[in-house]
């Protein structure tokens, strides 16, 4: 287990690990259900945003980068995905506010290590490293023009 963690997403992975297999997946639930609106700046801009496309759901992020209040990730996922909704909501208010450097330094495998693997399918994982990979990939980009 890392414990190179931003404070944030070790608490969120921490409040995953002290539960029963049971209650995690009714503690996604309660994340899918706390996904961030989109800010008004962006509602009527799908352009900006991408499609996960590993997501079975569909899924779009778009990062922004901000020099004074750090990085923000917004993203749609239907509410009738909640596993993928979960996963979105995780990322966007575990991510949020931290620098880019922060965020390019959390593990690529942080997925796997909140306790999900026996709980949801390998495919529903692979989404969620993808959400984070796409992230970074953003960030990079971003912070590179």
């Amino acid at each position: 287990m890392t414990d190179e963690l931003p404070e944030r997403l070790a608490e969120i992975r921490d409040d995953f690990l002290a539960l029963e297999q049971n209650d995690r997946l009714q503690l996604l639930l309660e994340f899918s259900n706390e996904l961030p609106e989109l800010p008004a700046r962006y509602q009527d801009h799908p352009d900006l945003f991408e499609r996960v496309v590993e997501c079975q759901s569909p899924v779009y992020i778009f990062v922004e980068v901000d020099d004074d209040t750090g990085v923000h990730l917004f993203a749609t996922a239907p509410r009738e995905s909640p596993t993928t909704r979960g996963f979105a909501s995780i990322l966007a208010q575990g991510l949020d506010g931290l620098s880019a450097e922060e965020v390019l330094a959390v593990p690529d495998d942080f997925p796997q290590t909140i306790g999900l693997t026996q709980a949801v399918s390998p495919l529903r994982i692979r989404g969620m490293s993808a959400l984070l990979a796409r992230t970074k990939r953003q960030l990079r980009e971003r912070s590179a023009a």
